[in-house]
């Protein structure tokens, strides 16, 4: 049971931080304004939407390819990224609400996702 809740979580992050990035690639004004700073150059929005796809597609992958041990360390490293976000938002004017609702939440959760992964 541990074991499917521990792929289930990881693979669902995993598939979100796709869709962000492809997002961002596809319709970036919309995902920056969701992301809770304003844009201003859609080429670094483009260089946002390059990282999470390839985050998503990595995390994917060690899950698939080489396991567990694999996918709970890649995962804990990743938590910086939304944890980076918080501060960014906080820095640039973004409200505290997305600051830590979205941002600080995703890097909880990405911890809660490494720490059930390195039980399996």
């Amino acid at each position: 049971m541990l074991t499917s809740i521990a792929y289930g979580l990881a693979i669902l992050l995993n598939l979100f931080i796709i869709f962000i990035g492809v997002r961002f690639l596809v319709v970036p004004q919309a995902a920056a304004a969701g992301y809770g700073v304003p844009a201003r150059e859609v080429a670094f929005l483009s260089v946002k939407g390059v990282r999470d796809l390839s985050y998503g597609l990595i995390g994917l992958a060690l899950l698939a390819f080489v396991g567990a041990t694999a996918g709970a360390w890649f995962m804990l490293v990743v938590a910086l990224v939304p944890l980076g976000d918080t501060l960014i938002v906080l820095r640039n004017g973004g409200t505290r609400a997305t600051a830590f609702g979205i941002h600080f939440a995703t890097a909880v959760t990405v911890l809660i996702s490494a720490a059930l992964l390195f039980a399996v």
